[in-house]
């Protein structure tokens, strides 16, 4: 797989997403956002949030609060933190627990989807995340007895089946010619998108998808269904919290 880029920054985190260190050369800088020429931090979308980290610099440490997407890749430094001159050769780092969490977060979205579309075939509406946190909506009319107890259960034997999750690009064509490969009730793959990322949980859920993702089901942990509410129309949130 060949590293994707935004703008002018490789994105390291799409091909490696267990990379937490590297080194990078800051192509801008100021103290609205710093463009490096490679980063692993994860810009946020598919409602997984953005990375935090730091930038480390000839002894200086500068905090990187968020990241955003535009013409380029834009990492944004914590108010009043120094930020590297245009040319600094910087180590970034991204934070490890909060980014592990919401690997583990995103894929068990992926497996909760998979699951309610294997057994009930609903297709997904909305969905949100916060590392070990999360909520996932579905065009459910009528709920059946059970339903709660019946998905996190179903859940939990997949997370013990220990299914592999992988990660794979192909174009648009091929990747659209997967069967039921959009969950969702509308096709959120921008038209102008020619090659397709792939997340797979291998024999349960293949979707298009631009987020990070743990490689198996056993790392994601235990999925507690907390709540399902009804969100009128016959659409269903179910809010989910991933245990140890």
């Amino acid at each position: 797989m060949s590293a994707e880029t935004l703008g002018r920054t490789t994105r390291l985190e799409l091909d490696d997403q267990a990379l937490r260190e590297w080194e990078a050369v800051v192509l801008a800088a100021d103290p609205d956002g710093i463009v490096l020429d490679r980063s692993a931090f994860y810009p946020g979308g598919g409602g997984q949030p953005p990375d935090h980290g730091v930038l480390l610099w000839q002894g200086v440490q500068t905090r990187i609060a968020g990241v955003r997407k535009g013409d380029d890749l834009v990492l944004v430094p914590a108010e009043g933190d120094p930020v590297p001159p245009v040319g600094t050769v910087v180590r970034g780092a991204v934070e490890n627990e909060r980014r592990t969490a919401l690997m583990r977060t995103h894929s068990g979205l992926h497996l909760l989807c998979g699951v309610v579309f294997r057994d009930y075939g609903c297709l997904v509406t909305g969905g949100n995340m916060e590392p070990l946190t999360a909520r996932m909506d579905f065009d459910l009319r009528e709920v059946p007895p059970g339903f709660k107890q019946a998905v996190e259960d179903a859940c939990n034997e997949e997370v013990e089946a220990d299914r592999r999750i992988d990660v794979r690009t192909l174009p648009r064509d091929e990747a659209f010619a997967i069967p039921d490969i959009i969950r969702t009730a509308t096709n959120l793959v921008p038209a102008e998108v020619r090659d397709v990322r792939i997340v797979d949980i291998v024999g349960l859920d293949t979707q298009a998808d631009g987020g990070t993702h743990v490689g198996s089901t056993r790392q994601i942990g235990r999925i507690t269904v907390a709540k399902v509410e009804n969100k009128g129309r016959g659409f269903r949130r179910l809010r989910i919290k991933i245990g140890d």
